[in-house]
């Protein structure tokens, strides 16, 4: 019998999950390519043969998106899988039916086919949509659970960048842990806090060989996820962010609003800073899709260092960079820092080279704040300069990580960092009370 040929689309996360749970071992089956977006500089490399299973010993290549509909012809494709997040609505049907005008099926593979099984207890933070907070949540709940004594182990959605093969499955237990693992500058966004906190993290390609180490380590497990995408790991307890400062988003992007209808609670960050009105829409839409779900109200509080000093100062604001691309932000905390302290922001745009001129280009939406794009090290080499160019007197970093750690920066630079409080509602403690 013939085998289906198959295209996984993807962005280095989800599909490579995908592959695992639903195809590497099904013979019915042969996935003739994986495309790529949103990331650069991640196709044009294999699923190595060491992953991908017998079925495939050559490996599985990875070609640019924009290649999808040459490769449908080409490998008379009969079905194609979506598989990557913060989309919206709109945009992924226009895919869908750019597939479909092509002659192979359209699909999505959900839950119950992705999600695999721990014998610890699971808690997800998701979110629906990029930049929502989920990180801040996340380090919340982590402190949370560790105060009343239990073992946590974070599992973070993948972000395997570089050699797959190395990235099978990683532990990261101190900040050592990421130079050795050559982590890009989005990767220690998301670890180093949790280890700055002592938390161990695992992350990487194979997540059921990650789940079985994991587990090993941990009474509970906190599934920390990436974009708006839900978890790989079933969860006890599903908590998932949403961000009034884009409302209406949590209907119309995906798959934020898979998670929003799977939520247990439902976090309505940023409360101190969106409007009431947008505050409102968003709990409006969160009661009608979840209704099952407690809905909490939070503030995002933000803390700056010495921030005396940037009173009447040029700074340059740089951003967490996932947040202001695809997540489609014009700017975040730096930028409301620099507004609350009266400091005047230098535009970055004009001193902008090499990718981060083509960044820009892109994200036209962009506004004041340099995006922390660091995929490589030829992108971290342009922001580098981009930095340099900049005419300011101080620098205000708003990423999660110390960027003095991965850059040679001559300029002062003032860190922000912002954290969740929670303001309304049943408290976080009480849902984990009645979860334990």
């Amino acid at each position: 019998m013939e085998r289906i040929r198959v295209i996984i689309m993807g962005a280095a996360g989800r599909d490579f999950h995908v592959f695992n749970t639903c195809f590497r071992n099904d013979a019915s089956y042969q996935v003739v390519a994986f495309t790529a977006a949103q990331i650069p500089n991640i196709s044009g490399r294999d699923y190595p043969a060491e992953l991908a299973g017998p079925l495939y010993p050559a490996g599985i290549p990875v070609w640019p998106e924009a290649e999808l509909p040459s490769l449908i012809a080409a490998y008379d494709v009969r079905q194609v899988i979506f598989a990557y997040s913060d989309i919206s609505h709109l945009n992924l049907m226009h895919i869908a039916s750019a597939i479909l005008a092509a002659g192979a099926d359209f699909r999505l593979a959900g839950p119950l086919s992705t999600m695999l099984h721990a014998t610890k207890p699971v808690i997800s933070v998701c979110a629906v949509r990029t930049g929502a907070g989920k990180s801040q949540t996340t380090r919340y709940i982590t402190s949370l659970l560790q105060e009343k004594g239990k073992r946590i182990v974070v599992v973070r959605h993948p972000m395997p960048y570089g050699d797959l093969l190395r990235q099978r499955c990683q532990r990261f237990a101190t900040l050592a842990d990421l130079d050795l693992q050559r982590c890009s500058i989005e990767e220690r966004e998301e670890y180093e806090p949790h280890l700055n906190a002592g938390t161990v993290v695992y992350a990487g390609v194979d997540y059921e060989a990650i789940l079985e180490e994991a587990q090993q380590e941990a009474d509970i497990l906190v599934w920390d996820g990436g974009n708006n995408d839900f978890p790989f790991y079933q969860p006890n307890f599903h908590i998932v962010v949403a961000d009034p400062l884009r409302p209406g988003h949590e209907i119309s992007y995906h798959p934020g609003e898979t998670n929003l209808r799977m939520a247990a609670a439902v976090i309505i960050n940023k409360t101190n800073i969106a409007a009431v009105a947008a505050i409102s829409e968003v709990e409006d839409n969160c009661r009608r899709m979840a209704p099952q779900a407690a809905i909490l109200h939070a503030a995002s509080i933000l803390h700056v260092e010495n921030e005396s000093l940037l009173q009447g100062k040029r700074v340059l604001v740089i951003e967490d960079g996932p947040s202001l691309t695809h997540g489609e932000l014009p700017y975040g905390a730096g930028v409301i820092a620099a507004q609350q302290y009266g400091a005047q922001i230098i535009d970055a745009k004009p001193f902008a080279v090499g990718s981060l001129r083509d960044t820009y280009a892109a994200f036209p939406h962009l506004e004041q704040a340099l995006p922390a794009m660091g995929y490589g090290s030829a992108q971290l080499a342009d922001l580098s300069a981009t930095i340099e160019n900049c005419p300011c007197d101080l620098i205000l970093s708003a990423t999660p990580i110390d960027l003095r750690r991965v850059l040679s920066i001559a300029k002062p630079l003032l860190r922000v960092r912002y954290d969740l409080k929670e303001v309304s509602g049943p408290s976080l403690s009480s849902l984990l009370e009645r979860f334990f």
